[in-house]
């Protein structure tokens, strides 16, 4: 006979579109053998070291966690990821989609950034 005891309920649900950026609360999630379906689809890459930047970098990306990511439209298995858009601390949003969103974040950051999709194949964290 199999005893079934509850370990824990969920309170809230989140994903994180973009590595180290604040995310959006969600109602309900599609989850797949890698995680949470969109969960950290983007990265921010600093192009002068070529590492993904990760908040515990606060040093050279002090606001970091103060920057908000959110999908556009939900992402569904087995399609594209549609483009987030992304909320800075100062009131500027920008697209992932937009020809400007490297540019923007690199002002705002004040480190020549670019917003990655993948990470590169020899990618290492900062």
């Amino acid at each position: 006979m199999a005893v079934i005891e509850d370990v824990g309920s969920v309170v809230a649900l989140w994903r994180f579109p973009v590595k180290s950026m604040a995310g959006e609360q969600l109602d309900g999630v599609e989850v797949t053998e890698r995680g949470v379906l969109g969960d950290r689809a983007y990265a921010l890459i600093d192009k002068d070291t070529g590492k993904v930047v990760s908040a515990k970098s606060v040093r050279l990306f002090p606001n970091l966690l103060d920057c908000k990511a959110v999908f556009v439209e939900q992402p569904r298995r087995g399609g594209d990821l549609p483009p987030v858009q992304i909320l800075l601390p100062d009131g500027t949003t920008v697209r992932s989609d937009s020809g400007e969103v490297d540019r923007v974040l690199s002002t705002y950051f004040k480190r020549n950034v670019t917003l990655g999709r993948a990470a590169p194949d020899d990618f290492t964290i900062d």
